[in-house]
């Protein structure tokens, strides 16, 4: 009896700490596909890193697949070590949650701030999901510059993918 007491309030805290950002999506989630292959997720990091040079920015870039698992990653050479760890967890995030990271960093910028300990969440501009014919084949994560350098970078990955 003691444990069903514990997991109610945990069921709760769990979907209290999700609502705000499923209420924005109104829409079902958009599902997986097959995972991103090396050729396509190294055209996406390039592209990321390509938009990061014309601006003079260092960063690093990383594409997992739609399991969230390390595809292809690539830094310039002056980019911050930190910054390799944070753009895979970007990219992982998107992956996980189907959304950009930049959602969770704008919840958190209203005040939820409970979102700063979600498993698995780097709440930090960045990180997109990548989508083809209409499923997520995985996701790229861009960490170097400023949240919002990362996030014109990995839309450069992005768009590279549709190309």
């Amino acid at each position: 009896m003691l444990h069903s007491r514990r997991l109610i309030p945990l069921a709760v805290l769990a979907l209290v700490a999700v609502a705000p950002l499923a209420g924005r999506a109104q829409q079902a989630p958009i599902p997986y596909g097959a995972p991103i292959g090396v050729e396509a997720a190294r055209k996406v990091a390039m592209a990321a890193i390509a938009e990061a040079k014309k601006n003079g920015w260092n960063v690093a870039a990383a594409v997992v697949d739609s399991g969230g698992h390390l595809v292809y990653f690539e830094r310039s050479d002056a980019t911050q070590y930190g910054s390799a760890d944070v753009s895979i967890g970007k990219a992982r995030t998107s992956a996980a949650f189907r959304r950009p990271s930049k959602a969770f960093e704008d919840v958190i910028a209203g005040g939820k701030t409970n979102y700063l300990g979600l498993p698995g969440a780097v709440p930090l501009e960045g990180g997109l999901p990548l989508v083809l014919d209409g499923k997520i084949v995985g996701a790229v994560g861009v960490s170097g510059g400023t949240s919002q350098q990362d996030g014109v970078c990995a839309q450069a990955g992005t768009a590279a993918l549709a190309k």
